[in-house]
């Protein structure tokens, strides 16, 4: 028995940058406990309700049908998306599970251009009711950040085996003929349809659903969205760890070096520090917040355009410090170093009365 979601190795974020407390994010979210300590799936057990999709902030589980739902989205003239349990008015969803912050945000985009209905079953007596309530908690915190986006509609429609109702007109075909592609492609295709691990080595820098998401917003230049940016306050030390432990790479260091120090036996002096930020790069796992040993880092909203997302934002400049005795460089916001305040009586700094 195969699963339509796999599990993208490369793209899993303690593949990108070991961690001293591993992601467990997808194995936590399981509803069904159908993710092993390994991250492989029991097929026996899942449902594809996608919310490992969901929970995982850097698409190390994928829904195998992500690319035709993207095709669906940006080329049809109005968008129906239902669940299993729903009638088959649309594309085919596994559940509202697998929609996470960027995917609702990328509907509401979509939506001030064409209208966006979201056509479920009786979620209360599903299987998967745990991973759409979650889906439906992220759209109402949505909801509060982002008053003003476009409405959509979601309906309950009866089970697919009931009458199809007359009121709502099916859109247009979910799955276009593939004009052009040769029987290479189209086998390929197939295969990976068969034995879906085959495409579980893809690996990608940017999640598919924030790659939607600064799509539709190139749409809408001068649409703003609620995007939770990085904020660093007076308290940093400007001593780069969080550009150093950011398994995206949305967070890079510039420093200005001494071109002549003064004493050549001390260390090199680093004049000043700069933090460039990309919006589109950051997954909010958290991991500069946690090893920031000055809590000098945290996330605020921040309303920003296409422009802004796909940029690099400078969100802080400072000067690291150095012991005013031996000349090292320290990482706390003293005057001397670990070594030198041991060793000063006079200084309280590090010592414990």
């Amino acid at each position: 028995m195969t699963c339509k979601m796999v599990y993208h190795n490369g793209n899993c974020l303690n593949t990108k940058k070991p961690y001293a407390r591993a992601c467990r994010l997808c194995i936590e979210n399981c509803p069904h406990q159908a993710i092993t300590e390994y991250r492989q799936l029991e097929p026996r057990h899942c449902t594809e309700c996608g919310v490992c999709m969901a929970a995982c902030p850097s698409d190390g589980f994928v829904d195998q049908t992500m690319d035709k739902l993207h095709d669906y989205l940006f080329e049809s003239n109005e968008i129906v998306l239902n669940c299993p349990q729903s009638i088959a008015l649309g594309f085919e969803i596994p559940c509202l599970g697998m929609l996470d912050r960027d995917g609702w945000m990328t509907l509401m985009l979509l939506a001030k251009e064409k209208s966006v209905t979201i056509l479920t079953g009786n979620c209360a007596e599903c299987e998967d009711r745990r991973a759409c309530a979650s889906s439906v908690q992220t759209f109402k915190l949505i909801h509060v950040d982002w008053p003003e986006h476009s409405p959509i509609r979601i309906q309950v429609r009866p089970d697919k085996d009931a009458v199809e109702p007359q009121t709502l007109a099916a859109p247009s075909p979910t799955v276009r003929p593939a004009e052009g592609i040769g029987w290479r492609q189209k086998g390929k295709e197939k295969i990976e349809e068969w034995l879906p691990n085959l495409a579980a080595d893809e690996t990608y820098p940017i999640p598919k659903y924030r790659q939607w998401l600064i799509e539709s917003l190139g749409h809408l230049m001068e649409e703003k969205i609620p995007f939770r940016a990085l904020f660093v306050a007076d308290s940093c030390t400007s001593c780069g760890v969080c550009a150093a432990i950011c398994p995206q790479g949305s967070l890079q260091k510039r420093e200005e070096m001494n071109p002549s120090p003064e004493d050549p036996t001390k260390e090199d002096r680093i004049l000043s520090m700069q933090l460039i930020f990309e919006p589109q790069k950051c997954v909010h796992c958290q991991r500069c917040i946690e090893t920031c040993r000055s809590q000098a880092l945290s996330f605020s909203l921040k309303p920003l355009n296409h422009r802004l997302m796909t940029g690099k934002i400078l969100i802080y400049e400072g000067s690291p410090r150095y012991c005013s005795r031996c000349g090292k460089r320290i990482f706390d916001n003293a005057d001397l170093c670990l070594v030198c305040s041991t060793n000063d009586p006079d200084s309280h700094g590090f010592i414990i009365p």
